[in-house]
């Protein structure tokens, strides 16, 4: 039902920001809530962060908390994740993903994933 196509991602030096977008298509965008998730080679894909349908109540993993945020603009059918304070462990490929809830969201119990941007943290 949504087609997401992540960007923003690249190569940035430790302590470095960066900020990804999550651009959406489908009439329907607005009604999902939207997460962030994280996979480095042969790890599991890891949640970071949610946002629900509405915006205002977010959700991170402890990792990212104070350094990531996530925001929405269903205006522009698109998620934002800002990323502050870099360090190497958020080297990943970073995707976003629709669920009918955060907490679906959160459990990856997705609809829809995005094909990923890369994120590299020189040290």
């Amino acid at each position: 039902q949504v087609q997401l196509v992540e960007s923003g991602g690249g190569l940035v030096q430790a302590g470095g920001s960066l900020r990804l977008s999550c651009a959406a298509s489908g009439r329907t965008f607005s009604n999902y809530a939207v997460g962030w998730f994280r996979q480095a080679p042969g790890k599991e894909r890891e949640f970071i962060a949610a946002i629900r349908w509405s915006g205002g109540v977010t959700y991170y993993t402890d990792s990212v908390k104070g350094r990531f945020t996530i925001s929405r603009d269903n205006a522009k059918n698109t998620v934002y994740l800002q990323m502050n304070s870099l360090n190497s462990d958020d080297t990943a490929v970073y995707y976003c993903a629709t669920g009918l809830s955060t907490q679906r969201v959160i459990d990856k119990r997705v609809d829809s994933w995005g094909q990923g941007t890369q994120v590299t943290v020189s040290s």
